[in-house]
């Protein structure tokens, strides 16, 4: 039998990214939407049921309520399905600060339900790739994570506005800070430059910050005002390196109807390049098919969490990690200074 989910939001987010993921995951079963833009919904899923979010957390039978909405609301609507004894999935970030975060995770043990964070870039093409080459990588000493686009122009949309929860540093760096997390563990210490580059911006558009773990060295970068990317993911290491250009395909995949799992589904068409050494001697570089992205797997672990109590694919803990390092990093970046990572 099907987990029953709803989607709460059908904006970007909404539509684009978690109806489609969650409509071709095995195992789920999209039962309603709660949007403001119903005939948006009703065109894209003529059957939908489209309900006001009080009407969704009575439905019976429902399972799961992912939460897709402006992150101000994540933390209220999270409190209010686990309320309704609901499992619960929040788009990232996870919350606007660190105390509204651990006060859902108390919530849902509580509750005894299950709560996760859809950190999807966990399951993309670089990450995964990464992944599979970091054995022949050795020790490794600089890791480069960037995340860059060309939108010089500021938008006039909630995540440009000045606000709690707005800037790339939350949206975009959450991506890069859990890849790093997942990959790395807890640094030692964070370095951050945080700032607003383009006219008219009113947060923040540009990152560059420096985690310490031991001699390693882990950059993530991002910035609104790269028309020529460099590479997405570049790893150097004791015994060779890593470097991939091209982001993952799976969100443009998705843009453009693509049905998720369907042939082709995360294939990257940009091969990475790796480069062993030995001692001091470089070798000739060799092209890698990159690991196909798979944000697929994410919604399919979740449905064996909640039916079968397999793991969590995100546990709200590993979001809470993002959430503090997400805060240093504003901290470091209003300081000017390092900052120790303390737990």
């Amino acid at each position: 039998m099907s987990v029953k989910v709803a989607l709460v939001g059908y904006g970007y987010a909404g539509r684009v990214i978690h109806a489609p993921l969650i409509r071709a995951a095995e195992g789920l079963e999209l039962s309603a939407i709660v949007s403001s833009r119903p005939e948006a919904v009703h065109a894209d899923i003529p059957p939908m049921r489209v309900l006001p979010f009080e009407e969704v957390l009575e439905l019976p039978g429902l399972d799961v309520v992912v939460i897709a909405t402006p992150n101000d609301l994540h933390a209220p609507q999270a409190h209010a399905a686990l309320e309704a004894s609901k499992h619960v999935v929040i788009d990232k970030p996870f919350a606007l600060n660190v105390r509204e975060a651990e006060a859902l995770i108390a919530h849902a043990k509580r509750a005894e339900r299950l709560l996760s964070v859809f950190h999807s870039r966990r399951w993309d093409s670089n990450n995964l790739t990464l992944t599979a080459i970091r054995p022949r990588l050795g020790t490794l000493y600089q890791v480069n994570l960037r995340y860059d686009r060309w939108r010089p122009v500021v938008r006039d949309r909630w995540r440009e506005r000045k606000g709690p929860g707005s800037g790339i540093w939350f949206d975009l760096g959450s991506h890069l800070v859990d890849q790093a997390l997942s990959q790395f563990g807890w640094p030692d210490w964070i370095s951050a430059d945080i700032a607003g580059q383009r006219e008219g911006a009113q947060t923040d558009d540009y990152f560059h910050v420096v985690l310490g773990y031991g001699p390693l060295r882990v950059i993530l970068h991002s910035s609104m005002m790269t028309s020529q990317p460099g590479a997405c993911i570049e790893a150097q290491g004791s015994t060779g390196s890593l470097v991939k250009y091209g982001m993952d395909v799976q969100e443009e995949q998705l843009k453009a109807q693509i049905v998720p799992g369907s042939p082709g589904w995360g294939a990257d068409p940009v091969a990475a390049t790796f480069t062993a050494t030995d001692g001091e001697a470089v070798g000739a570089a060799e092209h890698i098919t990159a690991t196909p992205g798979n944000y697929l797997g994410y919604y399919e672990q979740l449905a064996r969490a909640v039916a079968q109590g397999e793991d969590n694919p995100v546990p709200a803990e590993d979001a809470l990690k993002v959430m503090r390092i997400l805060a240093l990093g504003f901290e470091s970046a209003m300081k000017g200074h390092r900052l120790p990572c303390r737990m």
